[in-house]
């Protein structure tokens, strides 16, 4: 019998990208010669270059939310040589699942979504109660059936060490080689993930002051915020925000030797590298989207308003967050470093 071939149309989330990960293992526990291609878009896609067991990454050219339903029947045209056995259509929504109907693999998995029906001819019911977690439930696409009872593995992402010793020196050159602390303090989903960056300054002078090498991470949306911390802080630190790829920022952060991270794509990428981190949540719920891996800790002061999921507080005060103190953080993170 020969292998399947799979089509993962990915999430555009980088933090979902990298959960995606877990269910590429789950798909070679049942084949392990099976060929994985992930469909996503480029921002999401950097993070599969860094999947080893993916077989190839295939860029989807089309902006989120945008229609372009001839582009996608083009795509999927495109496809059809490539010989999909089966597709596992990870977004909900109707859109996401057109280019496995025109490339017409034969068995399209999915979520109901978006009334999918004819899209997906294995259109299946979420129990969110059963799949709490979103790597739950895009693991459970992968079986046959619907069930609740498969053992997840956790992402795992692979840096070059390589490529990362040369960007430190391209970036660091100078920097004594000290422990290194990895800061993540943006969150491209909105304010109400974001912890103060007056705590993180905080958080920072203090571990600087114990000799550690402070490293910030971000996309170019988060360089304001980035710029104001280390304004805040007052002591010397390498800002990455804005000046790297993913791909790099993957290679940057291998090298690091803890993680403090709000709730974004960066969170699951630590985790992914296996590195000791401590997560912090506001509007969004640990038990739902938790970075996965053996050193993390995930700190949530559950508070009655929280989560609510919102981009920016509904009360204008973002208590879940801001009441959450530097000194408690500190007080997790020398936990985590004494393991």
């Amino acid at each position: 019998m020969s292998a399947q071939r799979v089509l993962i149309v990915g999430p555009s989330w980088v933090g979902d990208m990298v959960m995606t990960q877990s269910l590429v293992f789950y798909l070679k526990t049942l084949d392990q010669h099976c060929q994985i291609d992930v469909l996503a878009p480029p921002w999401a896609l950097a993070v599969v270059d860094k999947m080893p067991d993916v077989d190839a990454g295939i860029e989807l050219p089309i902006g989120h939310g945008v229609f372009a339903l001839k582009q996608r029947y083009q795509i999927g045209r495109n496809l059809r040589k490539r010989g999909y056995t089966r597709a596992i259509v990870l977004p909900s929504s109707w859109k996401s699942a057109l280019i496995p109907f025109f490339a017409e693999i034969p068995w399209r998995t999915g979520y109901i979504g978006e009334c999918r029906w004819g899209l997906l001819n294995d259109a299946r019911k979420l129990d969110k109660q059963s799949l709490k977690r979103t790597v739950d439930r895009f693991v459970a696409l992968g079986a046959e059936q619907a069930t609740s009872t498969i053992a997840i593995s956790a992402p795992r992402l692979q840096a070059n060490p390589d490529n990362a010793q040369q960007l430190r020196q391209q970036f660091c050159a100078g920097e004594h080689q000290s422990p290194v602390m990895a800061i993540c303090p943006g969150a491209e989903f909105g304010s109400a993930k974001q912890w103060p960056g007056s705590h993180y300054a905080s958080i920072i002078r203090h571990y600087a002051s114990c000799g550690w090498a402070i490293w910030l991470f971000g996309s170019v949306n988060d360089q304001s915020v980035c710029r104001e911390i280390r304004t805040m802080a007052d002591v010397e630190c390498t800002d990455f925000s804005g000046q790297t790829t993913i791909q790099e920022a993957i290679d940057l952060m291998s090298l690091s030797s803890i993680a403090v991270s709000n709730d974004s794509g960066l969170m699951h990428i630590a985790a992914a590298l296996e590195k000791p981190l401590v997560a912090l949540y506001g509007s969004s719920n640990p038990v739902a989207t938790p970075p996965l891996g053996d050193h993390v800790l995930s700190l949530s002061l559950s508070l009655l308003c929280s989560p609510c999921f919102q981009r920016e507080c509904r009360y204008g005060h973002r208590n879940c967050l801001t009441q959450m103190q530097p000194e408690f953080v500190i007080e997790q993170i020398d936990r985590l470093c004494a393991y």
